[in-house]
């Protein structure tokens, strides 16, 4: 039975995703349908979590917009997702980035070197 799962699970998932972490700094092409006419949207901002795995796992990502903070979460493996552009690798020491939503102002985050 678990075999089974296996190959749904598998067919389902995305094969053309870059790797990216908790910190990074990533641009989310997201398509949106308005009727019968599709486009694609960018979101851009950092990834502040990651969670789940398989077909399940998602990302947070949370961006400043006109001064309001926006977040928005999304499943890695959804056909929605156009595609995912890494723009900054970001060094931190957290799993989670919830400290940011408190944070006022500007918040630096390190750059990861070439590993």
């Amino acid at each position: 039975m678990a075999n089974v799962i296996d190959k749904i699970t598998e067919k389902q998932l995305n094969p053309n995703l870059p790797e990216f972490r908790v910190g990074d700094t990533v641009r989310v092409d997201v398509k949106i349908i308005e009727g019968k006419r599709e486009r694609i949207q960018a979101f851009e901002g950092i990834v502040t979590a990651r969670k789940g795995g398989g077909v399940s796992e998602t990302f947070t990502v949370r961006k400043v917009s006109y001064g309001v903070g926006v977040e928005r979460i999304f499943p890695v493996n959804s056909p929605k997702i156009a595609g995912i552009t890494v723009i900054k690798k970001g060094k931190v020491r957290r799993a989670k980035l919830n400290f940011l939503k408190n944070v006022v102002g500007q918040y630096r985050i390190k750059e990861r070197g070439q590993e």
